[in-house]
């Protein structure tokens, strides 16, 4: 787990360049808080900035093969061990036990292919000094975040956007597209916000050489026919997921686990409780989110959230024997603008997730203050077992756009977006950014691989299953990798596992919702680990504040903004929506949080143009 950067160019010399690469790397030290390592020569500059996890007293990076190559990884290769043996065995001699060191000796047997050789999460920048080229290479499901900007004749990268906004040749500039982007939810593999930036593909291999810049794709999801039976079929899963989770527990530090209580984070932290892999040291710990008051006045969501976490949480807790801790979150600090400006500065971009965003920014600087620095999430366990409800509500999942999108659209706030309600009518409608996420949509559907004979239900459940991998995770993923990471904490995700995504992405629906079930697949896999309770609960998404205090502290922010007609923001606002608001209540309880949504995201774009100097060229 690292920050990464790097300058490569042909038309000049580089030496002398160290400070910029140096300031590039600097900015998301956060990442890497553990050491730092620089590399350069006449056409490339790198940089590296290490959060220790493998070999914490000699994988520095970047690491280097005299005269052949160097490499830079965030993340971790999970099979390092078993390559490093291969290896050998062809005549390669290590000096660290880091897997860093392993991925460079693997492009050194297989070339380019070396990147269907590692398994894990991981982002790797390699100059090769021999052809005097550089590859990027991003993991498959997309965890850990890669980003680059074309520089003529050559190549910016960093881990995060704000590691090429600190280039002096890179502005933050935002155009239509980067707008659409921001809003439209339907957001396009690839892209970015700012102008110019880019962002390495999951799955893809770029190359940048005197000839210009190639790419290609070394994963993609296949289709085959699925012809297990239930039962070999849960068994089936059961084993991928106790590898996986197995995997996920390497490294020289202590791995925790985030327990809600659901059906995901239950699984894992019942898996990992009992691997081998931890060599029966103390009770796992286990970490959950709450809100001051938040259990006993919970409020129900039809939808999104049946029941509190907390009960289940300790529910499980006892049942499997963890350490469990709550990180119990009150209403100041929820509200704490520094902290909201903290959790967008983490993901370069405003959000109208808000008290979401800032609760688990705090929940990974806990983590911290206690000295914990890598856990196990369940991200990703709906998107691979059709765990959302617009996965298989029919007015979403048959819609003409993606489900997600379908569902926003049910809401009269989010006109134009989640995060739309604020924004200028006029604007909304020259830039339509639904339209952008429907013209998406229907790219993405071309790609989507099938087998032939399929009905239309089955092809369609593979298509939203699809589209959620490669469209709706992804989004999901990068901003899980981002808020753990500014805080220097490393979040590791077992159900990105790209065995058990490419056997579940071929497992008819049906058997992943027996009776109607959700995720009925996964429940069965896990039975005979957890509580019934546990077992048979509803899903409930990740909570949000209901505290009214809340909601008036960000109306009253609201308000105090759009009465600035000198904010940055103001150009952007739809003035009568803001004043019909003035006159209403703050939103509150369960069912205020896509008001409060649209709320949120203007005081966040407002930060944002303020801290980033935006400039916008519609």
């Amino acid at each position: 787990m690292s920050g990464i950067a790097g300058w490569v160019t042909f038309d000049r010399e580089l030496l002398g360049e160290l400070p910029t690469v140096r300031a590039m790397a600097d900015s998301v030290r956060h990442r890497g808080p553990d050491g730092a390592g620089e590399w350069e020569s006449r056409h490339a500059v790198l940089a590296h900035r290490r959060l220790a996890a493998v070999d914490r007293a000699g994988g520095r990076q970047p690491v280097i093969a005299e005269g052949e190559a160097v490499l830079l990884l965030d993340g971790m290769v999970y099979n390092h061990r078993e390559l490093r043996r291969e290896l050998r065995g062809r005549g390669h001699e290590f000096r660290t036990g880091g897997d860093a060191e392993v991925a460079l000796r693997a492009y050194l047997e297989w070339g380019e292919d070396f990147a269907t050789r590692l398994e894990g999460m991981f982002a790797v920048a390699l100059w090769d000094v021999r052809r005097e080229r550089l590859l990027l290479v991003r993991d498959r499901l997309g965890v850990k975040p890669l980003c680059y900007a074309r520089t003529g004749a050559g190549m910016l990268f960093g881990s995060e956007p704000k590691a090429l906004l600190a280039h002096p040749s890179v502005e933050a500039v935002v155009d239509s597209d980067g707008l659409r982007e921001l809003f439209a939810h339907g957001r396009k593999p690839g892209t970015a916000v700012f102008r110019g930036l880019h962002e390495v593909r999951p799955g893809h291999l770029m190359l940048v050489d005197r000839s210009g810049t190639t790419q290609r794709r070394y994963w993609a999801l296949t289709a085959q026919p699925h012809e297990d039976d239930l039962a070999t079929t849960v068994a089936r899963v059961r084993w991928l997921l106790t590898e996986a989770v197995d995997s996920h527990l390497a490294g020289d530090v202590p791995v925790d686990a985030m327990l809600s209580g659901g059906i995901d984070s239950s699984a894992l932290t019942a898996l990992a409780a009992r691997s081998p892999r931890r060599g029966g040291a103390e009770p796992l710990r286990t970490y959950s989110v709450n809100f001051v008051g938040y259990t006993s006045s919970f409020e129900p969501h039809p939808s999104m959230r049946a029941t509190p976490d907390a009960p289940y949480a300790q529910l499980v807790a006892d049942h499997v024997g963890t350490r469990h801790t709550e990180v119990l979150l009150d209403t100041p600090a929820l509200a704490d603008p520094a902290l909201h400006r903290a959790a967008m500065r983490s993901q370069d971009v405003p959000s109208p997730l808000g008290d979401m965003d800032v609760s688990l920014l705090s929940f990974f600087r806990s983590l911290r203050e206690r000295g914990r620095t890598a856990v196990l999430s369940g991200e990703t366990a709906d998107e691979v077992f059709n765990g959302y409800f617009w996965a298989y509500d029919p007015s979403h999942s048959n819609s003409t756009t993606f489900p997600w999108v379908s569902f926003e659209r049910g809401h009269d706030a989010a006109a134009g977006g989640l995060g739309c309600s604020f924004i200028d009518r006029t604007l909304r409608k020259e830039l339509d950014f639904l339209g952008y996420a429907d013209e998406h949509y229907r790219e993405a559907l071309r790609e989507v691989p099938h087998v032939d004979g399929e009905s239309a239900d089955q092809r369609r459940a593979r298509e939203v299953t699809y589209l959620a991998l490669t469209r709706w995770a992804p989004t999901h993923l990068d901003r899980a990798d981002r808020m753990s990471m500014a805080s220097a904490v490393q979040l590791r995700a077992p159900f990105c596992d790209h065995r058990l995504v490419e056997y579940v992405y071929n497992v008819p629906a049906a058997m992943k919702r027996v009776d109607g079930q959700e995720k009925s697949l996964l429940r069965s896999a896990v039975a005979d680990l957890l509580p019934e309770a546990v077992l048979n609960r509803r899903k409930s998404a990740y909570p949000t504040t209901q505290d009214a205090a809340y909601g008036e502290r960000v109306r009253a922010r609201f308000l105090e903004l759009v009465a600035d007609d000198s904010a940055p923001v103001a150009p952007l606002l739809d003035t009568e929506a803001a004043a019909v608001s003035a006159e209403g209540r703050a939103p509150s309880g369960a069912f205020a949080w896509v008001e409060r949504a649209s709320m949120e995201m203007v005081l966040q774009l407002n930060t944002w143009l303020e801290e980033y100097g935006v400039t916008m060229r519609l």
